[in-house]
């Protein structure tokens, strides 16, 4: 391992520790005191997955697509912009957590400060669904994770839960999804592989959800687990920037009208 390699894993600890204590705009502070911005602008291919990822496993959140959509134009990062939503919306991730007060109407999530605005301008959006699909993926691996502690836990009919056929068909179909997504936001470098791999991730997300959901069975669908906090965040993100549906139809036009389906991957 060389001392670079050292230095990456140091800073994802820390980034996960730091996310396991705080989330929203006390994280934005945290996370802007240990170089976000810095990271964003000289190793933002390193920086950004990992950042997203560790969202999506901690369960944690922040306004730092905000940021990554900001770079991408050419902007000063550390304001916020408006985002286009799923069916037409447009969206707002305030960076003060005010849009979470119970007074504030118009969000998508009583956890995040997400609020329904006004049509904004167009802005880049390919960073935006590169981080978006690695949040996803992070959120898919903390809902697996849980599923499968649970199956390997939970016994019935004297066996664990986890030796059953059924279950292990449903928990191999969730990583296969997992790590197909993962592959393809490795991959993606342009507009048309930023957005569907965005879609991969939106799609995996939603199979991880039915899949941990079915595993854990009754309890998955109470308040008593936290699965559910992770499946109402992979909904909201799955909307965010283009859900996997409309971005898949979207592609599907670009490439019909084109004529041709590019070269995305070079094998």
């Amino acid at each position: 391992m060389t001392v670079y390699d050292v230095e990456l894993t140091l800073l994802e600890d820390t980034l996960r520790k730091t996310m396991t204590t705080r989330s929203g705009a006390d994280l934005d502070t945290a996370l802007t005191e240990l170089g976000w911005h810095d990271m964003l602008t000289e190793m933002s291919d390193l920086a950004v997955p990992m950042v997203f990822r560790l969202l999506g496993e901690t369960g944690a959140h922040g306004p730092f697509l905000n940021d990554v959509v900001l770079a991408e134009a050419g902007l000063p990062v550390g304001g916020a912009v408006r985002l286009p939503y799923t069916g037409g919306s447009w969206v707002l991730w305030d960076r003060t957590d005010k849009a979470t007060a119970p007074q504030y109407s118009g969000t998508l999530d009583s956890e995040l400060p997400l609020q329904v605005v006004d049509a904004g301008s167009p802005v880049p959006l390919a960073a935006g669904r590169r981080a978006l699909g690695w949040w996803l993926t992070g959120t898919s691996r903390a809902m697996l994770s849980r599923a499968r502690t649970h199956a390997l836990g939970r016994a019935q009919f004297g066996r664990p839960v986890a030796a059953f056929q059924a279950v292990r068909h449903r928990l191999a179909e969730t990583l296969v999804g997992i790590e197909g997504a993962e592959a393809t936001l490795a991959a993606a470098t342009d507009d048309l592989g930023s957005l569907l791999a965005k879609a991969a991730a939106g799609q995996a997300a939603l199979t991880t959800a039915r899949h941990c959901q079915q595993v854990l069975g009754g309890i998955g669908f109470t308040a008593e687990h936290d699965l559910h906090r992770h499946i109402r965040r992979a909904l909201v993100l799955d909307g965010l920037l283009g859900s996997a549906r409309e971005l898949t139809r979207e592609a599907g036009a670009t490439i019909r009208a084109e004529g041709s389906a590019p070269r995305l991957v070079q094998l």
